[in-house]
């Protein structure tokens, strides 16, 4: 067992969930992931890491919490950066698909790959994150009327959860090719079905 130093129980608990998105990343991310091979990794027992997390379902609905705190993060700062709600909706959706792309471990546990073996509430939890993220793409397109004077042609509600379901299809494609890019699923040849919707 590999020896570390001293550390605060919220230093320690960031260290497991650091740990854990490493073992995700790695080709063995599609594997079930046990306490004990975590507790190995991280460099302590595995009655230490219960000290740090009750169970692995805290520990896993802690990665959740952090993964949909970094992305609603980036949303925040792409409505920022950006006023036309076309240029946000195209950027938001870049940034989550990129950042799905880049980051393996994170996307197998939003796909649910990674919590195939675990308890259904994570597949829950899984659930709220899409329910926020889709709440998001709503707000920013009935923002469009009181800034730019315009309606869709359809309800907001409608383009909001298809932009969902392209995030969602977009993570099961990267999975199930083990993330090789290609240039057909880039997400500018999908636009080009969203984009008539801001004429």
């Amino acid at each position: 067992m590999k020896k570390t130093a001293k550390r605060t129980v919220k230093e320690r608990r960031q260290q497991v969930l650091t740990v854990l998105t490493h073992m995700l990343h790695s080709e063995k991310g599609m594997e079930r992931m046990t306490v004990a091979r975590l507790a190995d990794e991280v460099g302590v027992s595995q009655a230490a890491l219960y000290r740090y997390f009750d169970t692995k379902t805290a520990i896993f609905t802690a990665l959740i919490d952090e993964i949909e705190s970094n992305l609603l993060t980036r949303i925040a700062n792409s409505k920022q950066a950006e006023i036309a709600t076309k240029n946000q909706i195209y950027n938001i959706m870049q940034t989550i698909l990129d950042f799905a792309r880049k980051n393996p471990g994170y996307t197998r546990v939003l796909t649910g790959h990674a919590l195939m073996f675990e308890e259904a509430i994570l597949q829950e939890r899984v659930a709220q994150f899409f329910d926020r993220l889709e709440i998001q793409f709503v707000n920013i397109l009935q923002m469009r009327k009181l800034k730019e004077k315009k309606s869709f042609p359809i309800s907001e509600n409608i383009i909001a959860a298809h932009l969902v379901t392209l995030c969602e299809g977009q993570f099961m494609r990267y999975v199930r090719s083990n993330f090789r890019y290609s240039k057909n699923q880039g997400f500018e040849h999908q636009w080009k079905f969203i984009e008539p919707l801001f004429a």
